[in-house]
């Protein structure tokens, strides 16, 4: 494969000039994921972002939970977060909650008031969407804009206090209804919400909005570098409004970055957090779903998906990324780490007639051709074996290289075999088939006598290990963002297959996420949740060949 370039990132340009200029002493950065669901292969952009470009400049990132919508948010999420951080190689300086800052948040909330520059509203919600104005003409001012300073400090207290209903009223900064930033026109800041938060309980009942407890956050954590993605750049004015006028002694700066795009990909969390709970997957790491979770639980690692995130770059323009490239880093991470046995996953049995009958014998077999420290390991050859149903045909078509009636192949690391005969039930089903085989052709032993074309893989029916595995495909036909009804019609029925078989029998010590390129199938992990002492369950990772150059 052609060298790449370097992949772009103008992130890091800015970031090494602030550090040049001596503008920034350590560069500080956060990822900042809410709390209301599961992280998915979109977040990692941003997760490894923030970690990589810190730690290269030698600063820090926090973990910082938006935690400021009890009604969305759960500790569950919290704690799946975490690992997935971690899983992907990464470790925060801090863990911090959006709910850390409460009080300063609402004090910062009462400064806001007391320079007339924020008050309390009692438009609906629905009224003050309608009141917003469009991006041609401007909103309308409330009613309730030009209360006094006094009155809107005992509103906002009695907010606090509970006095008031959810939707009742809102705390809306003043800044300018006319503005051509339909995000400065008077964006509410507060609002109320009589729910329980996962961390403080029912100490409060007023909640920050993102747009104001962000960049209060960054200030607070003395953040440098605030970057997000580009839905964001229209809200930087307003981020800047909030540190400045909350009067912050430090004042980060956002930098907006194109966000990662799959096509066919689900990544709402919205419609994942369908998926689970209508039981369309089996929870949240499904290995069909994009979350992190899904993901690892795949046989996915963390190399790849760095390495991929990487490989993108970062850059201001959104642009489609192939899903298939994902999967060619996978591959390259696994060709060199995953040891090559078989497996045989649709079996049909096959007598070797001239083969002793009791007599079995070991056969060594190299781990990975291309990494020699893999070492080797013994296969066990005896009478009777497993091989794939899809490796016979009665009638083969032209330039059909494996078995069929009359023809020889290689049994992979042991001997020809010839296809004698084919045994059939009542029914014309085929049961097994009846070979002889060459003793002279044992693999490794330099036999020249003459060559065959097809090399076909097997497994002991003495000591074959039963397995199951699962194929996936896509979850939704096509991926396009609509109504979650909609897509719940085109949920692809073939986006599981399980199929039972055998694997070699060293695979009895495999332990789950342990990885395997399967011959011939591709590469397969072992599945942490389903299998048990007494079952093996393989989720299929990617295929061994792909289209996609890089």
């Amino acid at each position: 494969m052609d060298k790449v370039s370097t992949p772009s990132n103008f992130i890091k340009n800015i970031i090494s000039r602030d550090v040049s200029s001596g503008q920034t002493a350590q560069v500080v950065t956060r990822f900042p994921p809410e709390p209301n669901g599961y992280l998915h292969i979109g977040h990692a952009k941003s997760l490894c972002l923030n970690f990589e470009l810190a730690a290269e400049f030698g600063g820090r990132t926090n973990l910082r939970f938006d935690d400021t919508n009890p009604l969305k948010e759960d500790e569950e999420y919290v704690r799946a977060i975490e690992e997935d951080v971690r899983w992907l190689g990464f470790e925060w300086a801090s863990l911090c909650f959006a709910s850390d800052y409460f009080e300063e948040m609402y004090e910062r909330a009462r400064l806001l008031i007391q320079k007339g520059r924020a008050y309390v509203c009692d438009l609906s919600a629905e009224r003050i969407r309608e009141t917003r104005g469009t991006l041609t003409e401007a909103g309308q001012e409330s009613p309730f804009r030009n209360r006094s300073i006094e009155e809107n400090l005992d509103l906002f207290s009695r907010m606090k206090k509970g006095e008031y209903a959810d939707g009742a009223k809102v705390l809306r900064a003043k800044i300018d209804m006319a503005s051509p930033n339909l995000n400065m026109r008077d964006p509410v800041l507060y609002r109320i919400a009589h729910a329980t938060h996962h961390r403080t309980g029912d100490t409060w009942c007023v909640y920050p909005m993102y747009d104001y407890a962000h960049p209060l956050g960054d200030a607070i954590e003395g953040v440098t570098h605030s970057l997000c993605t580009i839905e964001f750049e229209d809200h930087r004015p307003l981020y800047d409004w909030v540190v400045r006028e909350c009067e912050m002694s430090n004042r980060p700066r956002q930098y907006e970055f194109a966000p990662l795009n799959l096509p066919n990909i689900v990544t709402s969390k919205r419609k994942l957090k369908q998926f689970v709970n209508e039981r369309v997957v089996d929870g949240w790491d499904d290995p069909r779903l994009p979350t992190l979770s899904g993901l690892r639980r795949r046989g996915y690692t963390p190399e790849a998906i760095r390495n991929f995130q990487r490989e993108l770059g970062v850059a201001k323009s959104t642009g489609m990324v192939d899903e298939r490239m994902l999967e060619h880093f996978v591959r390259e991470d696994l060709k060199l780490k995953a040891p090559r046995t078989m497996a045989v996953l649709r079996p049909l049995r096959v007598v070797i007639t001239n083969y002793p009958e009791g007599q079995t014998e070991w056969l060594e077999a190299e781990n990975n051709a291309e990494n020699p420290e893999l070492g080797t390991r013994s296969v066990l050859f005896s009478r009777v074996i497993y091989i794939e149903q899809d490796d016979f045909m009665d009638n083969p078509p032209p330039k059909y290289f494996r078995l069929y009636p009359g023809s020889e192949v290689r049994l992979k690391h042991a001997y020809f075999i010839r296809c004698e005969e084919v045994v059939r039930d009542a029914d014309g089903q085929i049961t097994e088939l009846l070979c002889t085989y060459d003793p002279e052709t044992k693999s490794g032993s330099g036999f020249t006598g003459r060559k065959v074309k097809g090399t076909i893989h097997w497994v002991s029916a003495s000591d074959a290990v039963a397995a199951e595995f699962r194929l996936y495909e896509q979850l939704v036909k096509d991926g396009s963002d609509d109504g979650a009804g909609a897509m719940l019609e085109r949920i692809n029925p073939n986006s599981l297959k399980i199929v039972q078989g055998f694997v070699e029998s060293t695979m009895k010590r495999a332990e789950p996420y342990d990885k395997f390129q399967f011959f011939r199938h591709g590469y397969f992990s072992v599945d942490p949740r389903l299998t048990s002492p007494d079952r093996l369950v393989f989720n299929r990772v990617v295929a061994l060949k792909s289209s996609f150059e890089v």
